[in-house]
């Protein structure tokens, strides 16, 4: 049986694949302009940063590569100020950030 941290973390890597695949052939102008698109991703991104908070500490501290308050703090700006969430930033996290997120979780 797997741990509820193993599961928590193949959960992130489907998360995360779903935001890559939805944004692929994607530039930053056709991303803002598909309200589906951003709503979908950023659903997607609040997820991660709910089961992000979900991990036990030892297990956080033992994978420390893994943003796991910055994921859970991006959480907070999008439920707490959706319609102020900057796309720009949006779209630098996945465009810059998830592949790498992806690649460290695999490794665990």
């Amino acid at each position: 049986m797997a741990s509820r941290n193993s599961i928590i973390v193949e959960k992130l890597i489907a998360y995360t694949d779903k935001i890559l695949a939805y944004c692929e052939g994607s530039d930053y102008e056709s991303f803002t302009a598909d309200s589906k698109l951003v709503e979908a991703c950023v659903f997607n991104l609040r997820q991660m940063g709910e089961l992000a908070n979900r991990i036990d500490d030892d297990f956080a501290q033992a994978h420390a590569e893994i943003p796991w308050r910055l994921l859970y703090g991006l959480r907070n700006r999008i439920v707490h100020d959706y319609e102020g969430v900057n796309m720009q930033l949006i779209w630098e996290i996945i465009h810059d950030d998830l592949i790498p997120l992806r690649d460290a979780l695999t490794r665990i």
